[in-house]
């Protein structure tokens, strides 16, 4: 006859019939169970014989949880508790490299979820960790010694790499996950590459929010993601999907796209948006009385664009090949509105607008011709607003011949 057994978890003193192989249906058995010992006592009674007592010791659990095996197999075999794999609901343990606002930023969502969160950084953030539950190394060796399952670097692009080279790689697991949150993606895809172990996993990641904008929350902003190297239907792929699921637990709109995609993208909208903001700073906008919506939004995007350090900017330049594009062609679409404007102030339509235009229906008067010389140059000549300026005033033949005769009677 097969087996068939309910088996219970944290359960109190109890008898339950139990169904053995072969003993026959009228065979009773009593089980009872001492929680303090960790001991199972079974007996139980034939019509033939009594079998003595059987002692089970069962092992403690590692977390409270409910097993229910029903009709399980005589034939398949038990796993202890000790000795199942990490699963993942198991929280994360995640190790932020540079804990500057974007590193805290992070952490607390971090912690909210219920990850574990280490953190090294550069200056003293022991006090703020610990108030925050948050362990701080101000070794980096402390730090690796933890073996943390994925590694955030949260430095800055200009120090990304002096960092990252640092690291003690040989005090890490095998399958550390490295993971970095820059706005450049091609530059610490290939430093990581090059430095990291091969059994190291890298994903390039860029969430597009800060501090500031995603204070309120990470509902649907984008989160890019690229698994550079990462092995599949692995431990080290199951905790690389546990970490890209913080993201799209918080509501992150999930983007997964190649870094030499995301640096194209990126220097056509968030470089170009800094390269503005850092233009108009340099005019000292003020607000009015008057402002339109428009002129609002540019009064904040120098505002956003000005919190940030000069470092980032110039790290979203260096680091990305296609910046210096972006910036010629910013030259140029400058210069071809520039000639578009000049190029209408004709001649004509530039008199009526600089000179007096009689009244409409009022009298008119026939005008006389002006000798003297116009002084706005000719549609091919003009090129910036140096063309503009007047020539300085020239003196009259008459005035110019007159000159010698004064002399000569001055000198009488």
């Amino acid at each position: 006859m097969a087996a068939s057994l309910l088996h219970l978890c944290h359960c109190k003193p109890h008898t339950q019939p139990i169904l053995l192989p072969n003993l026959a249906p009228e065979n009773t058995i009593t089980t009872f169970t001492n929680t303090t010992n960790n001991l199972s006592t079974v007996s139980y009674r034939s019509s033939s014989s009594n079998v003595s007592k059987l002692i089970l010791r069962t092992l403690p659990l590692t977390r409270p949880h409910v097993l229910n095996h029903a009709h399980s197999s005589s034939s398949q075999p038990s796993v202890a508790p000790s000795e199942t794999t990490s699963t993942p609901e198991d929280p994360l343990r995640i190790g932020i490299v540079g804990f500057g606002n974007f590193g805290q930023f992070i952490a607390k969502r971090l912690k909210r979820q219920g990850h574990i969160v280490l953190a090294t950084s550069r200056s003293d953030y022991s006090e703020y960790c610990a108030e925050s539950g948050i362990e701080f190394f101000r070794d980096i060796d402390q730090f690796c010694e933890k073996q943390p399952d994925v590694i955030l670097v949260c430095c800055s692009i200009l120090s990304t790499e002096t960092v990252v080279r640092s690291i003690p790689m040989h005090k890490l697991k095998p399958d550390t996950i490295f993971a970095d949150v820059l706005s450049v993606k091609q530059f610490p895809r290939n430093l990581l590459l090059e430095v990291l172990p091969p059994e190291f996993g890298i994903i390039c990641t860029h969430p597009m929010f800060g501090p500031e904008s995603g204070k309120q929350g990470w509902a649907a902003f984008p989160f890019v993601f690229d698994k550079v190297r990462i092995a599949e239907n692995s431990v080290q792929g199951q905790k690389c999907a546990q970490f890209l699921s913080i993201f799209e637990r918080e509501g992150c709109r999930m983007v997964e796209m190649s870094c030499e995609e995301h640096d194209r993208h990126a220097a056509g909208s968030q470089f170009i948006t800094h390269t503005i903001g850092r233009i108009l700073s340099h005019l000292n906008l003020e607000s009015t009385s008057i402002n339109t919506k428009g002129y609002e939004t540019l009064l904040q995007l120098t505002e956003n664009t000005v919190s940030d350090s000069f470092d980032l900017y110039y790290g979203l330049f260096m680091y990305n090949v296609n910046a210096t594009e972006q910036i010629e062609n910013l030259d140029r679409a400058f210069e071809t509105l520039k000639q578009k404007l000049f190029g209408r102030l004709h001649d004509i339509l530039r008199r009526q607008i600089v000179e007096r235009v009689p009244l409409q229906g009022g009298p008119t008067k026939p005008r006389e011709p002006n000798p003297t010389t116009y002084f706005l140059p000719n549609n091919e000549e003009m090129k910036d607003l140096s063309s503009f300026a007047m020539p300085p005033p020239q003196q009259s033949k008459n005035v110019a011949s007159a000159s010698p005769h004064r002399r000569d009677s001055r000198s009488r």
